[in-house]
């Protein structure tokens, strides 16, 4: 089981976006591969930490992760965001985090030791439109997606402005002395390489679109608006650089019966008052089908019948939730001469006068089941 990301900065959850930075820098700082070469311990606790922030830094991220937990970012080719990171990645979003303190905040190829710096390409966009049955059980959508790769035949040469190194070196004399600073070569872009041959085809980059088609594993119970990342489907970089990222957008298609809140389904079922007299049975939408519910004779309009575990599945994985069924007795506008005169025969009737129970409980008490 993953850790809390609040327990890995050592931070409480109210803590501010000021609090959260510098809990992730004191931690970066302690578990740095640079401090501590050759430790694969202080290594996993680094890319924890550097997951941990990832998360918490982001609004949108942060307010997923305090309503679902690590749920909000499983499923798929790397769910969410915030689980996988490797070193590039922590280096390409935080490296200014860590500032001077490491020359440059690199390893294993972004410096630190002078060792050029892997870019990564840009990520793409999609929208994903589901609908509610999707949602529910979960479901593998195949997409094709306009990405760009290297072409065949592309080649790269060492940047003679770094030498190879990605980063540039700058000695200034100050008050304080000299003093030694890096920066990403802005010639090759940080990479160390500059294209040096290319096909008819390619950009100035090497880059080439093609159309791609990508698997996305959808996990049941996501919502309206969350965001799925699947590593390395976006555009390629240059040189020996790693692909970016596809990041799926999740829009819900309404269904024609069934309302969604929360992990529950509404549905609104009208019945004649014969119907609700004489009770009977219906037959109504699920997400996994037609369900037949009986009604029982003296039913009345408003009561709400709950069929458990028949809603959406939870995305944090405790179980589904429910259906609520809004029973409303349907009143006749026009009567005919036989049907009025029988209703007329009735006004009075001991038995037609209305005698609420205990059981038949108010208005807000139901809204109040019905979020319990």
């Amino acid at each position: 089981m993953k850790e809390d990301y609040y327990e890995v900065l050592g931070i409480s959850k109210s803590a501010s976006a000021a609090e959260i930075k510098k809990a992730y820098r004191k931690k970066a700082l302690k578990y740095h591969p640079d401090k501590n070469p050759g430790d694969s311990s202080a290594e996993e606790l680094f890319k924890k930490s550097a997951e941990a922030y990832e998360v918490l830094s982001d609004a949108d991220k942060k307010a997923r992760y305090d309503q679902f937990g690590h749920a909000a970012f499983e499923g798929g080719s790397g769910g969410f965001g915030g689980g996988g990171m490797n070193m590039d990645d922590i280096f390409s979003q935080f490296g200014d985090i860590f500032g001077g303190a490491f020359g440059g905040g690199g390893f294993g190829g972004f410096g630190g030791g002078g060792g050029q710096r892997r870019v990564k390409g840009s990520n793409l966009r999609i929208r994903v439109t589901l609908t509610l049955e999707e949602i529910a059980n979960g479901v593998e959508k195949k997409v094709k997606v306009r990405r760009k790769v290297q072409a065949e035949g592309v080649t790269y040469k060492t940047c003679s402005t770094c030498g190879g190194r990605g980063q540039v070196t700058k000695i200034q004399n100050t008050i304080l002395g000299r003093m030694q600073t890096a920066a990403v070569c802005t010639s090759c872009g940080g990479s160390g390489q500059i294209l040096d041959g290319k096909p008819g085809d390619a950009d100035a980059q090497g880059l080439k679109v093609v159309e791609e088609t990508v698997s996305i594993n959808i996990p049941a119970g996501v919502e309206e608006g969350m965001q799925l990342k699947v590593p390395n489907k976006g555009n390629d970089a240059p040189g020996n650089g790693i692909p970016g990222d596809l990041l799926v957008a999740i829009e819900t298609q309404e269904h024609s019966t069934l309302k969604r809140e929360g992990d529950n389904l509404h549905y609104d079922l009208y019945v004649s008052i014969s119907e609700a007299v004489l009770g009977t049975s219906k037959e109504i939408d699920s997400v996994g089908g037609k369900v037949r519910i009986k009604l029982e004779p003296g039913i009345q309009s408003g009561k709400i019948l709950r069929l458990r575990g028949k809603g959406i599945t939870s995305l944090n994985g405790y179980g589904a939730g429910d259906i609520l069924v809004h029973v409303n007795v349907w009143t006749p506008k026009e009567l005919n001469k036989e049907q009025r005169e029988f209703f007329e025969k009735m006004q009075g009737n001991d038995n037609f006068e209305p005698k609420p129970e205990k059981s038949d409980k108010s208005f807000f008490e139901k809204v109040k089941d019905m979020f319990s």
